[in-house]
């Protein structure tokens, strides 16, 4: 059995999710900073200290069109950095449609506080991974 972490990264915001092999679910875990391209690295490194995990995984943002997304390069460069800093295996994942997703699966909720969907749209980019 393994353990992960899920990050959603956005430009603003960073959802985050631990996760599963053996039951292949996760579970959003909170919401970050990130101010001017620089992540709450001290709070990721606490979420990393608790969980332990053996991997970590970031969600690759595609269009529909099946080329990457304009904000691709700064969700790369994200898992290449926590690589370099954790030491860790770093999965990317096709996150298509995720947050619209944890919008839908969230509704009102989502409403009354909007940051519950960056890591909810973590858990489903950990999941899509955990079930591949």
């Amino acid at each position: 059995m393994a353990t992960l972490l899920g990050f959603d990264y956005g430009s603003h915001k960073i959802g985050v999710a631990v996760g599963q092999t053996l039951t292949q679910s996760a579970n959003p875990l909170t919401t970050l900073g990130n101010r001017r391209g620089k992540p709450d690295w001290e709070r990721i490194g606490t979420l990393i200290e608790e969980w332990q995990p053996d991997a970590l995984v970031v969600g690759h943002p595609f269009e529909m069109t099946d080329r990457e997304a304009n904000n691709a390069e700064p969700a790369k460069r994200f898992a290449r950095q926590l690589h370099g800093r954790y030491h860790l295996p770093v999965h990317l994942i096709d996150e298509r449609l995720t947050t619209r997703a944890a919008w839908l699966d969230l509704g009102a909720e989502a409403a009354r506080d909007p940051t519950r969907v960056d890591a909810w749209a973590a858990k489903l980019i950990l999941e899509t991974w955990l079930r591949q």
